[in-house]
């Protein structure tokens, strides 16, 4: 009975695991890309807006649109509408490469959002001084909008983590593997309420972790204290 009860306790452990690193695996990367994209779309809602260095309101209520309109997408609506981009893309619509493509899709208009919300936390007096000192966009962007928000930009980056460690789990309904999936395949549909509360439990330890280690390192960023 020992012996039994050892052999599926190791089972989970494995299993969770596997889950685990399928988990990082598709959040790593669908964060990175997200930001690829996702800040200088942020930047560029900044800098275009009326009065600012680079004043463009068409282009700024153009991207403005495109941002809100996939943002107001459920996720799982928007996970079934790219499996066909998706299958093109990687040649399939199911596992954790596949689930990277919607991950990062909706993904790209929040961070847009969150690092619009961070640079416009930066004191315009600064954005002044530079410009009075000759500073061009580039430079102004480089050197006082990035650095002086970037205390903000991490807790924005934690808070676009959790999220897709949310939506991650979403996309274990469609087979795009990580703790979802193992919560869905094997906690849910072979009535498994331990494999249930593994998954749960590790997904909160997971968030809690993430958000104390952004908030440190942002506190620590924070050129205020």
């Amino acid at each position: 009975m020992e012996t039994l009860f050892s052999g599926e306790f190791l089972e989970i452990a494995s299993m969770l695991g596997e889950a685990l690193i399928e988990t990082f695996y598709m959040v790593f990367f669908s964060t990175a890309i997200a930001y690829l994209f996702g800040l200088p779309l942020g930047i560029i809602l900044v800098i275009t807006e009326k009065g600012h260095i680079a004043e463009n309101l068409p282009l700024n209520k153009v991207l403005a649109v495109v941002i809100n309109a996939t943002r107001s997408l459920p996720f799982i609506i928007l996970l079934v509408a790219l499996i066909p981009f998706t299958k093109l893309l990687v040649g399939k619509f199911i596992g954790t490469t596949a689930a990277i493509v919607p991950l990062t899709i909706g993904a790209i208009p929040f961070v847009a959002r969150m690092v619009e919300t961070s640079l416009k936390e930066v004191e315009w007096g600064l954005i002044e001084a530079s410009l009075s000192m000759g500073a061009s966009p580039w430079q102004l962007i480089r050197k006082v909008l990035v650095p002086e928000a970037l205390s903000s930009l991490v807790l924005g980056a934690t808070i676009t983590t959790i999220t897709l460690i949310g939506y991650s789990a979403m996309a274990g309904f469609v087979g795009g593997g990580g703790l979802g999936d193992l919560g869905v395949r094997y906690g849910f549909y072979r009535y498994r309420p331990d494999i249930m509360l593994t998954v749960v439990v590790t997904l909160i330890v997971l968030v809690q972790l993430l958000q104390m280690m952004g908030d440190h390192i942002a506190q620590k960023l924070n050129k205020k204290n």
